[in-house]
């Protein structure tokens, strides 16, 4: 029994990735949202019987009728948000061990079309033409007119990527490199400054966490602790026109770098320094958004993220590896959730040295992020092989 006062610790000791592809044929969201359950349960020693608390966005009542789960916790959360909100309700005595999972699968197969979930219908965006990409992309000529960030350094980013997620076997775009950057420059425009391969793929697939009271999961070999996080928004994703000089009433940190609030509070709640983090599961929407979280994150200063990519430091081998499963331009980019939380999961597989060819050597702590300037929203979470 735990003494009276003190808070049991939450950490994550279940990841699973369903298989991604860019069609799965004979798969539903559902089916790959209890495969996903399933796996992840499997990794953790546990079974559906341990589960008292569930958050999957639309699906989780459903899920706790069909499984029989309940009564049980309910998460409200989305992407990396969820594993915080999930170790802040074990914290406080509401669940012991709660599952997370997303998937996507047959709901976007019109590939000429801008993915739903990225354009809804609203009367700022739809009648002009402010799809994602161009929406991502005012942010990125902004910094490019302001500081001198060049093609050839978001061609870096995406080249660094892309390369890894065809060096991974999971990837949906397995052995489709290598790239280079002029190959990156050489695809068609999107919107300007973006080309197709500075933009994230579309895919179908599905993942999931268990987010568990290490007290009563005794058997979880390589638990993975929830160290600090933040979350910065400036507003609703994908329905105003983003604006890089974009600010609340407290003058606090323009939208530009919206998540350096988030970062900031993450660390100082983690008790880290920036130099301790081994690996940067960051999200990547857009090329430029890396060179972006970068300078917001603190790893460099303003205007420095693109000779810094292009100095090395975001290769596998570099000081700052990023996005090691090849992320959203290579891995997966399912629906709307899943390729958020899978930067959660990739990190959780580096942190427990699983990353197969792409392993970042001595990996004890990992920053992933999901999010960006273009979507008005940045959320940080900080994760480690052991408690601070």
């Amino acid at each position: 029994m735990r003494n009276r006062g003190t808070k049991p610790t939450a950490a994550i000791v279940g990841v699973f990735n369903t298989r991604q592809g860019r069609r799965l044929d004979g798969e539903t969201s559902r089916s790959l949202a209890i495969q996903a359950i399933n796996g992840a349960l499997d990794d953790a020693g546990l079974s559906l019987d341990d589960v008292d608390g569930i958050s999957a966005g639309p699906m989780s009542t459903a899920l706790i009728y069909d499984l029989r789960i309940g009564p049980a916790w309910q998460g409200l959360g989305f992407g990396v948000g969820m594993i915080t909100e999930a170790a802040t309700a074990i914290e406080h005595g509401m669940a012991d061990v709660v599952v997370l999972v997303a998937a996507q699968a047959g709901e976007y197969r019109d590939h000429e079309a801008t993915a739903p979930w990225t354009r809804p219908e609203n009367e700022f965006v739809a009648p002009w033409g402010m799809f994602t990409a161009a929406e991502f992309a005012l942010i990125a000529r902004r910094h490019m007119h302001v500081y001198g960030t060049t093609r050839e350094q978001l061609s870096i980013v995406a080249a660094t990527i892309r390369n890894n997620g065809s060096r991974n076997p999971e990837a949906v775009y397995y052995q489709r490199g290598p790239f280079r950057p002029p190959d990156i420059t050489a695809s068609r425009r999107i919107a300007d400054p973006f080309h197709l391969l500075d933009c994230a793929t579309t895919s179908e697939g599905g993942c999931a966490l268990v987010v568990a009271n290490l007290e009563r999961t005794q058997g979880s070999a390589k638990p993975v602790f929830i160290l600090g996080s933040g979350a910065d928004f400036h507003g609703p994703s994908y329905q105003h026109p983003p604006a890089w000089d974009l600010t609340g009433r407290r003058g606090e940190h323009v939208n530009g770098v919206v998540g350096r609030r988030a970062a900031d509070r993450a660390f100082a709640h983690a008790g880290l320094r920036r130099d301790e983090v081994d690996v940067l599961e960051l999200y990547d929407p857009f090329s430029f958004e890396i060179i972006r979280q970068l300078e917001a994150f603190g790893f460099c200063g303003e205007g420095e993220g693109g000779p810094f990519v292009a100095d090395g430091h975001i290769d596998i081998g570099g000081s700052h590896p990023i996005t090691t499963d090849g992320g959203t331009m290579s891995f997966s980019h399912a629906g709307a959730n899943p390729q958020m939380m899978q930067r959660a999961v990739r990190a959780v597989q580096q942190l427990r040295g699983d990353a197969g060819a792409l392993q970042v050597p001595d990996a004890h702590v990992a920053l992933c992020s999901n999010g960006g300037a273009g979507a008005l929203f940045t959320t940080v979470l900080l994760l480690g092989d052991e408690p601070r």
